[in-house]
């Protein structure tokens, strides 16, 4: 259990470091900025404290938020994913995950990287609703949604295969 949540503690750390000083400066196409650090929410383990989840989660947002001068969109972008991640959950891998044995390395890799699509996808499509909140820009919010979340998904998938964590 401590080495969870060392691990944990770590990954936060690192995403906080890795998307502020490094994702926050990248401007591919002048508007595709990669959201890497919402692979914590597909990381932490999944028979976690949920409150302890939804908390940790509103605060990776909340930092993210100070460091990028954002006005608390990535804490409501992710305190809405972390929400609905047993929903997204069940559906990726049926009523399985609710068993003690579950883990990730026991489905396919297409079921991961539809859960992880999935969360990056509504993380997206949240934030940039709120971040452009106009119905007349509905183009620019699929365009945005679209082109940031299929980079988001590439470093994401890339992450989480070179990262693999060995704890769930």
């Amino acid at each position: 259990m401590n080495s969870t949540l060392i691990l944990n503690g770590l990954r936060f750390i690192l995403l906080i470091l890795i998307q502020v000083l490094i994702f926050n400066t990248l401007n591919f196409l002048g508007f595709i900025n990669p959201l890497v650090y919402v692979i914590f929410l597909y990381w932490y383990p999944i028979k976690g404290n949920r409150a302890l989840f939804m908390v940790t989660s509103f605060f990776l947002g909340f930092i993210i938020d100070i460091f990028s001068d954002t006005m608390a969109l990535h804490a409501t972008a992710t305190l809405t994913v972390a929400y609905i991640r047993p929903v997204l959950m069940r559906f990726c891998f049926g009523v399985n995950y609710e068993f003690q044995n579950f883990s990730f390395k026991n489905t396919t890799k297409v079921q991961r990287l539809t859960f992880l699509g999935l969360l990056i996808l509504i993380h997206q499509i949240v934030f940039f609703s709120l971040e452009i909140i106009s119905l007349s820009h509905v183009l620019l919010i699929f365009k945005r949604v679209l082109a940031t979340g299929i980079v988001t998904l590439i470093l994401c998938a890339l992450f989480s295969s070179l990262f693999s964590p060995h704890s769930e």
